[in-house]
């Protein structure tokens, strides 16, 4: 593990805890609905396309594309991040969105665009949390 991670960590919850265990284990699982069988982001208890509690988890792909993105220069008087970074919304192949970092590209506009492919990359901040970031796909 390169530096302390200083940032504040999550607060895994009941309906959380299968993802973020997963992530420990280098995995990235989703809910998906057995009802309308539509994959979804942030885990619930229930479908929020068609409501039914009829759900379980499956391993996602990990890849998706920047569906947008934010440069941060700017923090409060506690940075979570030393800026500036890039904060972005990835939507995965499986149909969900969900916001993370985007690491291995430099914080510059011309260097990011939108639908550009992105792989997960695992970051081991503790022994306990391990957090999704995303990286540009090589070659892509």
């Amino acid at each position: 593990m390169p530096d302390p991670y200083e940032a504040p960590l999550p607060k895994p919850t009941p309906e959380t805890r299968p993802y973020w265990d997963a992530l420990r284990k280098h995995e990235l699982h989703l809910q998906r609905c057995g009802a309308c069988n539509e994959a979804y982001f942030y885990p619930r208890n229930f479908c929020p396309n068609c409501l039914s509690s009829d759900v379980a988890w499956f391993q996602a792909s990990g890849r998706g594309r920047l569906h947008t993105f934010t440069i941060v220069h700017v923090t409060g008087p506690n940075p979570v991040l030393p800026v500036p970074y890039v904060l972005a919304m990835i939507e995965l192949e499986e149909g969900p969105c969900l916001m993370s970092n985007l690491v291995g590209v430099e914080p510059d506009p011309s260097s990011l665009w939108c639908e550009m492919l992105v792989q997960i990359e695992y970051a081991d901040v503790t022994e306990e949390c391990t957090l999704a970031r995303f990286r540009p796909v090589e070659g892509a």
